[in-house]
């Protein structure tokens, strides 16, 4: 992980607008503070989806019309709390299923194994701790169907490009039948969007800043934090939330895994996350792009948020 971190990292900060990948987000302290983020009350997303999936696992369990055992493979599973309900309802009905829980995060994968073995004795949980594409393509030649998971509004990390392509290789990935239940974030209230991002609390702030934390942490940087702060906006026609850290000064920036001095002028931007919101007319058209059959949309109460249901 370290040398494609240090390549991408010298990628993105030696770019004319510089970036840093948003992937790396989520080390062990990015993974505990995005926890917070989604325990915030501004921050809607999670509950929408619990909603979602806590009221309607049982529709969610007949649309994907499987009469054998079959894998969930979570992608990105995090602490599972939203997938929680829905492998509940399905112990309590009785029904044989694999669980394929796949992060980047080893501590967040302890946890969700650790806490669902005692939540849900008997439960058959296979934890992957990777590259979703390596794990996918094991899972391909699985004799039993599988439903793949991508929730948490993860499409929404993705440019338009990218986002069709992430989405044809899964489909690459999947064996005829499989499902796929990917999770939308919905245009709304322009204000309701800017809240959840740009929280009272700074935690959203120290979420982003931890990034260059991890920077002197593996690739020995020295990075000064209070010499950057965090601005994020949303453009309600394009539906994109996009993130930035600035540099409060001009200043360089020593890092000696890869020696190299990189210079940010007063007010500079890094850009680190995009966030897109999709009309339901969009999440038809990305899911027949890539060739997808739309089975379904699962919608919250509020119209804010939906778990998409497709089929290769």
């Amino acid at each position: 992980m370290t040398d494609s971190f240090a390549q991408d990292v010298h990628k993105g900060l030696s770019a004319e607008h510089k970036f840093l990948p948003s992937k790396y987000f989520y080390d062990d302290n990015g993974s505990r503070l995005f926890k917070q983020i989604m325990d915030m009350p501004e921050y809607y997303l999670t509950n929408s989806e619990f909603e979602i999936i806590s009221l309607q696992s049982k529709q969610i369990f007949k649309a994907l019309e499987f009469s054998q055992p079959f894998n969930i493979v979570e992608l990105g599973a995090g602490d599972g709390l939203k997938t929680f309900k829905f492998l509940e309802f399905l112990v309590q009905q009785d029904i044989k299923f694999n669980y394929v829980p796949v992060d980047i995060s080893s501590e967040a994968m302890e946890m969700l194994t650790a806490n669902l073995e005692k939540r849900l004795p008997g439960i058959v949980i296979k934890p992957k701790v990777g590259d979703y594409f390596k794990i996918l393509s094991i899972n391909k030649t699985s004799q039993y169907p599988s439903l793949l998971l991508f929730l948490g509004s993860n499409i929404g990390n993705y440019k338009q490009d990218k986002a069709k392509e992430l989405l044809k290789l899964f489909n690459a990935n999947m064996k005829k039948g499989d499902k796929l239940l990917v999770g939308f974030d919905l245009k709304k209230n322009p204000l309701t969007v800017h809240k959840a991002y740009f929280d009272s609390q700074g935690i959203t702030k120290r979420f982003n800043l931890n990034l260059l934390l991890r920077i002197n942490r593996e690739l020995d940087a020295d990075f000064q934090i209070d010499n950057f702060d965090f601005y994020c906006h949303y453009n309600p026609l394009s539906g994109d939330v996009r993130s930035y850290i600035v540099s409060l000064r001009a200043q360089q920036v020593h890092i000696k895994k890869i020696d190299k001095v990189f210079n940010f002028d007063y007010n500079e931007l890094i850009s680190t996350e995009l966030s897109k919101k999709y009309s339901l007319e969009e999440i038809g058209a990305l899911a027949k792009n890539a060739d997808f059959k739309l089975k379904t949309n699962f919608l919250d109460c509020k119209h804010y948020f939906t778990d998409s249901l497709w089929e290769k």
